[in-house]
């Protein structure tokens, strides 16, 4: 699934999300908006990982959506 149909469906989303990054908070995933930068953003901020293993993890998700 590209990031537009993510972003416009984020409200769905937000709930796979969540079980892949538990750490994310629903405020956290709200301020998100489905917007790909901004997820790869909290991840890093929540989980203390680098920008390229974070982007890394967000493609992998988004790919098997």
């Amino acid at each position: 699934m590209n990031w537009d149909q993510i972003e416009g469906k984020w409200k769905q989303m937000k709930g796979s999300a969540k079980d892949q990054w538990g750490k994310l908070t629903d405020d956290d995933l709200d301020q998100a908006e489905g917007k790909r930068d901004k997820l790869v953003g909290k991840i890093q901020e929540k989980y203390g990982i680098a920008k390229e293993e974070a982007e890394k993890q967000v493609e992998a998700w988004s790919s098997n959506r």
